[in-house]
């Protein structure tokens, strides 16, 4: 009775041990890419995720990449405020820091589809920035505010690797 015991609490212990070094190796998880087709001869890439900047409210990051009728239109970041808390001062460039010495600027760039954005959303060409990325490193977005002020952002490293992974897709 006393082996039994003593058995399961060996194996007990075991599961337990497994089960955290699942833990500890365990990867943020990632937000697939996806693929659309949103009319005929039209195909978009895209990834979208949260952010939060330094007052805690969460953005809206989507990098988006589209094809019309088999030419390439452009690589987008459009960045999304909380309503009735955000109003991005859109027509400023954004600007995109390593947190080191590397720094770009992104013009804000509507895509061909977009005709308007409302208060709290920008939009940015990313593919300069893209290109000289040498690989998934974390990036601070600066986001100018209307009246002033910039809503700074971070995008983990494994946020830019599906950034990385639009741009580098083609139709």
């Amino acid at each position: 009775m006393h082996h039994a015991w003593r058995s399961l609490r060996i194996l007990f212990l075991a599961l337990m041990l497994g089960c955290l070094l699942l833990l500890a190796l365990a990867q943020p998880a990632l937000a697939s890419v996806h693929t659309y087709h949103e009319q005929p001869g039209q195909t978009t890439y895209r990834s979208r995720q949260s952010l939060r900047d330094q007052t805690d409210l969460a953005w809206q990051a989507t990098v988006f990449k589209r094809y019309t009728s088999g030419v390439f239109q452009g690589t987008y970041l459009r960045l999304v405020g909380f309503p009735g808390q955000v109003a991005t001062a859109a027509e400023v460039d954004l600007t995109i820091t390593t947190g080191t010495t590397a720094q770009w600027q992104a013009p804000p760039q509507l895509d061909p589809q977009t005709q308007a954005l409302p208060e709290g959303v920008a939009q940015y060409s990313l593919d300069t920035l893209l290109a000289g990325l040498q690989g998934p490193i974390p990036l601070t977005l600066l986001v100018p505010l209307r009246g002033g002020g910039r809503a700074r952002l971070v995008a983990a490293p494994y946020v830019v690797a599906e950034w990385l992974e639009i741009y580098s897709m083609e139709e």
